[in-house]
């Protein structure tokens, strides 16, 4: 079949329009490219490419046609930033909205400090590294262009710890943080903790001199604080807990949100997490910090405390969910932080359409329910004033980004 590919899916795939009209799949490709390959299941999945976009250039990354970790290396930076802005312009649009889009910014390759990789053993001892695309299969990726090189550096010595601690069928989940004191290894999947076991892997983190091990949920070595700074607070998360996925991006996100609040002296930061926004905005205002793991708050409120000269910051575990702050106690603040998962925060959204808060700094790891809670408050009376687009998972089909909402 040979086809042109008219535009990219939200997984970053080239959709093509087959002879019978119907679309056509088509990996690492991009819009105008004329390909042509066997067709099956609507899908092309090794294409020729006999006529190139101007804008493809040759990966740099010996693992990425095999590797599932990366979905756009064959794009240029430039429309790989003018498609994410793109992604939030369709999201927006298809809630009836606009906003000012300013330009993306792209985190630096190599910068990943946080990965879940994927290990299994093999008759000859153990193979570790993320899926193939739409696979179980497990493609080594030894000169990785995506992961801190901190993080590349300890993948051989974990193939020691899969042949340790898994089964013979079972997949275990490697999650990798590199914190200020060194790496934070969480594992997910492994053979039960007895105490033979739990011996051998605690020799194992001296010896790959991990900064914290845990297993299956289970600390195991914590040899130095697993630390993170935050404005002027350092803290230790919970292992495994929910991070950005690389400083830069952090620092961007940072900064987006410290200037969509402004000059406010009273702030609501939900779905909180370890206080990303939360201890740095606490240099200038009193916060209220909201999340629904009780793990995730102890840290923050831990670090908040160790930190002289923040203003007050008071914590509250809850399900926002289930529980959403409610108009008359939003009514205390002069700015809202919301960062909720992908599924967004329709719920919280709602309330802040009730409340009387003037000003909403929302981040978000979705266009699509970020584009649904702001048709809520536009509902209400907001606008939206600027969109931030931050490409922290590069070359990814992922789009994070910051916008400043305020009521007219």
């Amino acid at each position: 079949m040979k086809v042109t590919i008219e535009r990219l899916g939200h997984r970053g795939e080239g959709i093509a329009r087959g002879p019978d009209g119907a679309p056509v799949f088509v990996p690492m490709t991009l819009p105008g490219e004329e390909i042509e390959g066997e067709c099956r299941d609507g899908r092309i999945e090794a294409p020729k490419i006999l006529r190139p976009s101007p804008h493809r250039v040759r990966p740099d990354c010996p693992h990425y046609r095999a590797c599932g970790g990366c979905a756009l290396m064959h794009a240029d930076d430039g429309f790989v930033a003018q498609w994410k802005a793109d992604v939030v312009r369709a999201a927006l649009a298809a809630q009836g909205l606009e906003a000012a889009l300013r330009p993306t910014v792209t985190v630096p390759a190599n910068s990943r400090r946080r990965a879940t990789l994927a290990g299994r053993r093999t008759k000859k001892g153990a193979i570790i590294g993320f899926h193939a695309r739409a696979s179980d299969t497990i493609v080594p990726v030894p000169d990785c262009r995506l992961l801190h090189p901190d993080l590349v550096a300890l993948i051989p010595r974990l193939e020691e710890l899969v042949v340790l601690g898994a089964s013979r069928k079972a997949e275990l989940d490697l999650t990798l943080t590199r914190s200020d004191a060194g790496v934070d290894l969480s594992v997910r999947g492994g053979k039960p903790l007895e105490r033979d076991l739990f011996a051998s892997l605690a020799a194992f983190a001296e010896q790959a001199d991990l900064a914290r091990l845990s297993w299956n949920g289970e600390p195991v070595a914590a040899r130095r604080p697993a630390a993170f700074r935050m404005g002027d607070a350092v803290v230790v998360p919970p292992p495994g807990a929910f991070l950005q996925a690389s400083a830069e991006a952090e620092a961007a996100l940072v900064q987006a949100v410290t200037e969509a609040v402004g000059p406010a002296r009273r702030v609501a930061d939900l779905f909180c997490g370890v206080g990303t926004f939360a201890l740095p905005l606490a240099r200038g205002a009193d916060i209220l910090a909201v999340e629904g793991d009780a793990d995730m708050i102890a840290a923050l409120q831990s670090a908040w405390r160790a930190t002289p000269g923040l203003h007050q910051l008071r914590v509250e575990t809850r399900d926002l969910f289930r529980r959403p702050l409610l108009p008359d106690e939003l009514g205390r603040f002069d700015a809202v932080v919301i960062d909720p998962p992908r599924a967004g925060a329709e719920a919280q959204s709602r309330e802040l359409a009730r409340s009387g808060i003037a000003v909403i700094a929302a981040v978000s790891c979705n266009p699509v329910t970020f584009a649904r809670d702001a048709r809520i408050l536009a509902d209400a009376g907001f606008r939206i004033d600027w969109v931030q687009v931050v490409d922290q998972f590069r070359w990814s089909p992922h789009v994070e980004l910051v916008a400043r909402l305020v009521r007219d």
